[in-house]
């Protein structure tokens, strides 16, 4: 029961649950599992021939797993959505829900070294097997493409000066923990932005460490062949980065460029938007502060 309590509330649950339009006898995806909280709203509204599939690769989520037959946990990356599906020998499901980002529970846990308000060895990995992890990215990326994560990522003008000063500290001594890299990086930390500054620098790392953004591409790109007609996809998204890959890729099915055309000249994408983007409410974001930068965007296959 301890590690479901280290799972804050699920962000825009209702909304993004709703926008699903769930039909009882349906097979679901919640392709970020975590705590389940948005995972029992699911069960709660299918019937007893529904089927729910979900994905964690946090090796911490499967404490929380529901004990539910209808219910099956996948402890694997979603960006290979379809090829584990398949082995269970589905092929089309009703919907899909994603609420990316980091979960609360990484959040708060100080060995996973995700945030800076704990003292912590550099880490940020979600998979605890991956090879790859914020130590490696720190101490090892040359300089040029520590500036392009930097830059890319965490969207930092100072991006190339910052990465130079990175490189000249750790030939001096290797940079270990969260606050050994804050303490190499003060220069660039006025105490009126202190906070904003290393949340982008710490983002940028996190990205690059889990490579985020390409698993979401891979996703977003196995959607349109996962879905019925008529299935909805959910996403609740964090930062700028994410949710501008999604609404591209909802408005235009790619994430450059313009939409396919047929030999008409019309348009040809695979979802259509549901409804506009949704926010919390301010309520939500008073009791729940990671609420505060989420944006919901709701599609159908058509």
């Amino acid at each position: 029961m301890m590690a479901v309590m280290k799972y804050h509330n699920p962000v825009l649950l209702f909304e993004s649950i709703d926008g699903l339009n769930i039909i009882p006898d349906g097979i679901y995806v919640d392709v970020t599992f975590g705590g389940g909280g948005h995972s029992t709203e699911i069960l709660n509204r299918l019937g007893r021939k529904g089927k729910l599939f979900a994905f964690d690769q946090d090796e911490d989520a499967v404490l929380n797993a529901i004990d539910d037959d209808r219910f099956v946990l996948i402890s694997e990356n979603f960006g290979h959505i379809k090829r584990f599906l398949r082995f269970y020998g589905v092929k089309k499901v009703h919907g899909i829900l994603a609420d990316l980002g980091v979960s609360s529970h990484q959040f708060d846990e100080p060995e996973r070294g995700f945030t800076i308000r704990f003292e912590a060895d550099l880490d940020m990995r979600m998979n605890k097997k991956n090879t790859l992890s914020a130590f490696e990215v720190v101490n090892h990326y040359g300089e040029e493409e520590l500036g392009r994560i930097l830059y890319q990522f965490g969207e930092l003008r100072n991006s190339r000066a910052i990465a130079s000063q990175i490189v000249e500290a750790r030939e001096v001594e290797e940079i270990r923990t969260s606050f050994e890299l804050k303490e190499v990086l003060k220069k660039f930390l006025p105490k009126n932005r202190e906070h904003k500054i290393l949340a982008q620098i710490f983002q940028a790392i996190r990205i690059e460490v889990n490579q985020e953004m390409e698993v979401l591409k891979q996703f977003l790109l196995q959607i349109p062949d996962l879905l019925m007609d008529g299935g909805r996809l959910s996403v609740i998204s964090y930062h700028s980065l994410e949710d501008r890959l999604v609404k591209r890729f909802i408005k235009n099915g790619k994430f450059e460029g313009e939409p396919e055309k047929d030999f008409y000249g019309n348009i040809s994408v695979p979802l259509k938007r549901i409804g506009k983007l949704i926010v919390p409410s301010p309520e939500e974001v008073k009791e729940n502060n990671r609420a505060r930068s989420a944006k919901l965007r709701i599609a159908a296959k058509v």
